[in-house]
């Protein structure tokens, strides 16, 4: 199988998943290159409501692909890891990890830029550029800290040593473990109930809870979004029928 992001829609989820088993889901340059253009079409579809991400078989993703980073290449391939990794934080629809197996360097990256992440029992994390000399980028460390705290973001950044999953859930680095068999059931269970929200409620929150100060601007933008929506009027409709809401926002 040649090393490839396939992008699956079902219903109301979009699934995109990493795929290079030969290297344990490594990261190629290509793939990093590929990514924005995937979550583009995502966001673009007024169909897709939740969008996950997950790897090939039993392991989530490796990391980059060493292969593709020689002394002339490296900063390119960084370069382009931290893009993807960017467009996925900035994605405006939520977004789960769904980890298997290992999930290290550029794979705890993408995972971090995840709104939520959903992990297997046999799991595990690392964050390696200790390993390899390299510096991890700014943007990166800084979403890490935020994470899981600045204690638990050095610890992982200047050993490189794998934490287990049940040690990920405790750090806030993973939101709930769950039995492999399960998995995939609780994640479409999830899913489900996030395409049944508010997508304004959803949008304005992945905004405000972003890094940064919130510009007032956009405090008015989502106020006025909020007010032509029609979303809290028949969220409280269908509260007071006992019914579904049928929320009509779409961005």
């Amino acid at each position: 199988m040649e090393p490839a992001l396939h992008l699956d829609i079902n219903d109301t989820t979009a699934t995109i998943r990493i795929a290079n088993p030969a290297r344990r889901n490594a990261m190629t340059a290509d793939m990093w290159r590929a990514l924005p253009g995937l979550l583009r079409r995502c966001a673009d579809d007024p169909g897709v409501r939740v969008l996950v991400l997950t790897g090939e078989g039993d392991t989530f993703c490796a990391g980059a692909d060493i292969s593709g980073m020689t002394e002339d290449g490296g900063d390119a391939a960084r370069h382009l890891a931290a893009e993807a990794e960017e467009a996925l934080a900035a994605f405006p629809k939520p977004v789960l990890a769904v980890v298997r197996g290992h999930c290290v360097g550029g794979g705890c990256q993408l995972a971090a830029a995840c709104d939520l992440r959903f992990a297997a029992e046999d799991a595990s994390f690392g964050v390696t550029p200790a390993r390899l000399g390299i510096v991890y980028p700014a943007s990166s460390t800084r979403r890490l800290a935020a994470l899981v705290g600045p204690a638990t973001a050095k610890y992982l950044l200047f050993s490189a040593e794998l934490i287990d999953a049940r040690r990920a859930l405790r750090t806030g680095l993973v939101d709930e473990v769950w039995p492999a068999a399960r998995l995939e059931a609780r994640v479409a269970e999830f899913a489900r109930t996030l395409a049944s929200r508010s997508p304004l409620t959803q949008a304005a929150a992945k905004e405000f809870t972003a890094e940064g100060p919130v510009r007032e601007e956009r405090v008015a933008h989502w106020a006025e979004c909020a007010r032509g929506s029609g979303e809290a009027r028949e969220g409280v409709a269908a509260f007071l029928e006992r019914r579904s809401p049928r929320f009509p926002w779409r961005g």
